[in-house]
């Protein structure tokens, strides 16, 4: 439902009372605000009663306000600019510990996610990552960070990882250029979604591939394009996009894919570790007793 809340409000604003007209309207005008309004703050703007907003979600089909609410954030989260990110960050942290409020946060939102991936789905991906003949890793913006992550151990892991990586649409494009059935691909884009993202993974499911999206919800447009999905629930943290839970997520699919090949995963790092301390790579830091 929350993909079309705006549109079942405006279609149904003839229907409402005067209250909750008041209440339909000043959601429509600024969504952004809205979102992240507790129902007694929202009846306040709107000069009507609190339990006159918790009616008006029911009467939009909601088991409560806090539903609706969530449907609201999850609809606008893709649509805000930096600015309103900016504006909105504001107003929900106030006067409050930043470092507090951030962190608790970030574990609410690995809780949301320990909840909401799905494990079929998750054993699938892991099946078909180890199966594929390429594994294509792609993320722009703020999820290239993510990108980065996962094919560095992947590619310790397999020889068969090509990291998309341009800034130009088209040379997205001729990297994926040989995708086919017998490959995976592993797209990766949180609000704000990135259009290239989108568009190169719907290039890679029309090629046969095996399309994956890791990305934060069902209103994802990522979503729809893939065969699998792992959804982390991600924040914005004013400007910042905290990636903190898909970062955990990607984490535990590398283990995953590591356990299903222990034995090539265990002569790759004990070939890594002679190299490694052949050329330094690494400090080697002595303990001694004090």
């Amino acid at each position: 439902m929350s993909r079309d809340i705006l549109a079942t409000i405006q279609n149904r604003m003839d229907t409402f009372s005067k209250s909750q007209k008041r209440i339909g309207r000043y959601i429509l005008d600024s969504y952004d605000k809205a979102a992240f309004m507790t129902a007694a703050k929202l009846g306040q703007t709107v000069k009507t009663s609190e339990s006159t907003v918790v009616r008006f979600a029911a009467e939009l089909g909601y088991d409560g306000y806090p539903a609706m609410q969530k449907a609201l954030q999850e609809l606008i989260r893709g649509k805000l600019t930096t600015v309103q990110r900016i504006e909105v960050s504001y107003d929900r942290l106030g006067t409050q510990d930043v470092l507090e409020k951030v962190i608790q946060s970030d574990i609410e939102k690995l809780r949301l996610s320990l909840a909401e991936v799905d494990r079929e789905d998750f054993s699938a991906i892991v099946d078909a990552i180890v199966k594929a003949r390429r594994i294509y890793i792609l993320g722009v913006r703020s999820s290239a960070a993510l990108s980065d992550f996962l094919s560095f151990y992947f590619k310790l892991i397999f020889d068969n990882v090509w990291q998309v990586q341009t800034s130009l649409a088209s040379e997205m494009f001729e990297q994926m250029l040989r995708v086919g059935p017998e490959d995976v691909v592993i797209g990766i884009s949180f609000p704000r979604y990135s259009t290239r993202c989108v568009r190169a993974m719907e290039f890679a499911r029309d090629q046969g591939a095996t399309v994956v999206a890791i990305t934060d919800s069902k209103l994802s447009p990522l979503y729809d394009t893939s065969h699998y999905r792992l959804l982390a629930k991600s924040d914005m943290a004013s400007f910042v996009d905290s990636l903190v839970a898909p970062l955990s997520v990607i984490n535990a699919l590398i283990v995953a894919v590591g356990r299903k090949m222990p034995g090539d995963v265990t002569a790759t790092f004990e070939k890594l570790e002679r190299i490694w301390d052949e050329y330094q790579v690494y400090e080697k830091v002595e303990y001694t007793d004090q």
